[in-house]
């Protein structure tokens, strides 16, 4: 979005880290707080960013027409972009897959502290930008004043990027993960939080199908959340139909590569990831969650499943006995369906956003409710 609006609006970042699209339209401002913990990282870019926003100000004399925040992690904006509802999420699923230990601690200490401020931030925001009807609905009921606040606005798909292409050799790439052609490959992608996304449940439900043909491959993970896993898999039995690859700078190869993408995750916002399995031509495995239930139909590109290892067993079961002219037209299928959620589309979207939400006379009408504002 940045990088497409650049031409028609000057922007400045205020942001930790930022890999800039264009470095000669869009000012960064770097906000050096630590990384980690996340609670930490919270309460340390609330403190230090008003301070660099207001100092940016005063040594630029920037007057900046809008702010846009991310999120609870600012206290002042005139659009609020929100991809999560923390409140709604530590109230409805913070127990279904919740970490262990200091680690699921600290996790719940950052929904905590996003979750308390979120009241306060929507009451603020002249708009909320939401990338899913469902999260939409979150919103609406865990904070009714924010219903004539929301806009959704889908998340980009690169859809060329992620189309496979004809001189992918997918057999080359599958014996590299030992796998031969008549294996059946469902593929599992999270940065981490396994958790949450519902590897635990089809760890399960691998061991339960008890098919020597079945096998998972798991793109993602800090080192010492694959190695508790892998431990877990040979504890299960099932070492060797799962394989852990760690992060991928890349995962392209083994979305084209696999057969499936199963994903039996407690919540999402909108599941980029699996927008892009199924612009890869993957049917997906999935509950009907936020974002997803936008674009899979069961039967048709993919498979819907309940979070409860019997279903998860049931719904490959299910796909391992489809014939592979079956399988591919799910995949055709979902391609369909999550192509339109493409980038020119996304665009579009946030362009007329600005230009005419964010009209000179509405900008003008925002100083007045709120003192963070400022016009030219």
């Amino acid at each position: 979005m940045l990088r497409a609006l650049a031409e028609e609006h000057d922007f400045t970042v205020f942001a930790v880290e930022f890999h800039n699209p264009r470095p000669d339209r869009i000012k960064w401002v770097r906000v050096p707080v630590p990384t980690r913990p996340l609670a930490l990282l919270f309460i340390a870019f609330h403190l230090l960013a008003p301070l660099l926003y207001f100092l940016h100000k005063f040594r630029t004399g920037s007057r900046f027409d809008l702010i846009q925040m991310v999120e609870s992690n600012l206290s002042f904006g005139a659009i609020c972009y929100s991809h999560f509802c923390h409140r709604s999420y530590l109230r409805h699923h913070w127990q279904e897959g919740r970490p262990t230990g200091l680690r699921g601690y600290l996790r719940w200490l950052d929904h905590w502290l996003h979750a308390t401020l979120e009241a306060l931030v929507f009451r603020r925001a002249q708009r909320i930008v939401v990338p899913s009807q469902g999260l939409a609905r979150e919103l609406q009921r865990e904070f009714s004043f924010t219903s004539t606040k929301i806009t959704v606005l889908p998340n980009a798909v690169d859809v060329e990027q992620f189309r496979r292409p004809e001189q992918f050799n997918r057999s080359e790439f599958r014996r590299m993960l030992n796998l031969n052609d008549g294996d059946i490959m469902f593929l599992f992608v999270a940065l981490g939080q396994f958790e949450r996304k519902g590897l635990p449940l089809l760890m399960a439900a691998l061991k339960r199908l008890g098919s020597k043909t079945a096998n998972i491959i798991v793109v993602g993970g800090e080192q010492d959340l694959v190695e508790k896993y892998r431990a877990l898999a040979v504890a299960q039995g099932i070492e060797a139909n799962i394989r852990f690859v760690g992060m991928q700078s890349d995962v392209r190869a083994y979305l084209w590569a696999a057969d499936a993408f199963a994903f039996p995750s407690s919540y999402e916002t909108f599941s980029l990831v699996a927008f892009e399995a199924a612009v890869a031509s993957l049917p997906l495995i999935a509950p009907a969650l936020n974002g997803i239930e936008e674009i899979l139909q069961d039967g048709r590109n993919g498979i819907v499943v309940r979070r409860a290892v019997e279903e998860i067993t049931a719904a490959l079961k299910r796909f391992l006995a489809l014939s592979q002219e079956s399988r591919d037209s799910m995949g055709k299928q979902a391609h369909a369906a999550a192509a339109t959620y493409d980038e020119a589309r996304f665009i579009c979207n946030w362009r007329g956003l600005y230009r005419h939400w964010v009209s000179p006379a509405q900008v003008h009408a925002a100083l007045a409710t709120s003192p963070y504002v400022h016009a030219e």
